[in-house]
């Protein structure tokens, strides 16, 4: 089977394209996903992605008991939710078995834009490889790499480092990681975590973030009654959080 063609987006410029087929990837290494990775690693069930703060808890009110995770524009934790939008707020968390209702200003909302693509997933260079991995045994003719870390004041480049090892995975190469996880660090937003003088931006988040292929598992958007379902998928076909039987 040949490899995929791969197409790029950048979510904060996009234009009238037409709606993509096959795999939408959408990438968020700085935090969203990276979040997500170390939440279900602890042990989290699910993540419900929402779009806005307050979706976050208007969904809570029909899942009590999850917690409510996100960070607005420039990363600071939203007020009254749970934990902030960070890998090292939720390694102490008890997570075992938990729903997290998860909003962000840029992956998250990544998700929603693409929310009726056939196959959707958020992507971070801690789980990039088994995202690749997921996507090549399902054998889709297209892939999108949604880049969303793009601002007006900051280059995205961790973002854009992720979909160059994505692509290079899809497309059958065998790439050093450590390249791409160096340019998380050297992009705008990663020296910024590196100064470490804004507390909501500490530098132990970009040491979480910047590990290339530490998790074997992809974070699949799946639909569901109250919205997309964020979950563990592995590419022998393994879901976690799939149901609860």
């Amino acid at each position: 089977m040949p490899p995929p063609l791969v197409e790029r987006r950048y979510l904060n410029r996009l234009s009238a394209a037409p709606e993509p087929t096959g795999a939408v990837v959408v990438i968020d290494v700085l935090r969203s996903f990276s979040t997500a990775a170390w939440a279900i690693h602890r042990g989290a069930w699910e993540l419900y992605p929402v779009a806005a703060p307050g979706d976050g808890l208007l969904l809570l009110q029909h899942l009590p008991q999850a917690l409510l995770v996100g960070a607005v524009g420039g990363g600071a934790p939203i007020p009254g939710y749970h934990y902030g939008n960070s890998p090292s707020a939720v390694q102490g968390a008890e997570l075992q078995g938990r729903t997290l209702i998860h909003c962000t200003a840029a992956g998250v909302r990544g998700l929603s834009r693409y929310r009726t693509a056939p196959l959707l997933f958020g992507a971070a260079l801690l789980n990039a490889r088994a995202t690749a991995a997921v996507i090549l045994a399902a054998g889709v003719p297209r892939v999108t790499l949604v880049i969303t870390g793009e601002w007006t004041d900051r280059d995205g480049d961790e973002d854009v480092a992720c979909a160059d090892y994505l692509e290079a995975l899809l497309q059958g190469g065998d790439p050093s990681p450590e390249p791409f996880s160096e340019r998380v660090r050297q992009s705008d937003f990663g020296r910024r975590f590196a100064a470490g003088d804004q507390p909501h931006l500490p530098p132990a988040d970009l040491d979480l973030c910047a590990e290339a292929d530490r998790f074997d598992f992809a974070l699949q958007a799946l639909p569901s009654p109250l919205g997309l379902r964020l979950v563990a998928v592995y590419a022998g076909g393994g879901t976690m959080g799939k149901s609860r039987s």
